[in-house]
């Protein structure tokens, strides 16, 4: 079982590290499940707070925060947004996935919901997953993963050698 997160304190870092290893990985051919943001998405807000998020492996984007209005400055996660991404990676395979990647174990994980049991059914099918934790977040992840993740520097490099054991690793013990 792999399970690793990363962390970064520039805004946004995590979300544009995680985006780009994914198009990495899917230029040479990996097959990757979960989402990651859309990092070239325009906020329409001062405060960059309206995200949308892809699909993996091919899409669709969804935009998983709610216009709450001018001056605003309550949480705009969309939960029904939420629930129809993971809808959407349930209904599509992991069968030969090489990676799970989730761009932000957030408030619905942290309280249980959201991607929490997708995680569990790729670990349970031999999937690697790579997570982005924010710090609101690290307790909640950390009590989730039960001591078993890895804590990864947000760096490119590092990411990719972790992500390359871990296939490398489930591919040996498929093998056997």
């Amino acid at each position: 079982m792999k399970i690793a997160y990363v962390t970064s304190q520039k805004r946004g870092e995590t979300d544009r590290l995680l985006s780009e290893i994914a198009g990495q990985l899917q230029a040479t051919g990996k097959s990757l499940v979960g989402i990651v943001k859309v990092t070239d998405y325009e906020s329409s807000f001062e405060n960059g707070c309206d995200s949308k998020v892809r699909v993996l492996p091919k899409g669709p984007e969804i935009t998983i925060t709610q216009n709450l209005g001018a001056g605003s400055d309550a949480c705009r996660l969309d939960p029904s947004a939420i629930t129809e991404a993971v809808s959407r990676v349930e209904a599509g395979s992991m069968e030969n996935a090489d990676l799970f990647i989730l761009n932000k174990f957030g408030p619905e994980e942290a309280a249980g919901r959201g991607f929490c049991n997708v995680i569990g059914t790729a670990l349970d099918q031999g999937v690697p997953v790579l997570v982005g934790v924010g710090g609101a977040s690290a307790g909640a992840f950390e009590d989730f993963a039960g001591g078993l993740a890895v804590t990864l520097l947000d760096d490119a490099q590092t990411i990719l050698d972790w992500v390359h054991d871990a296939i490398a690793e489930g591919a040996a013990s498929t093998a056997r």
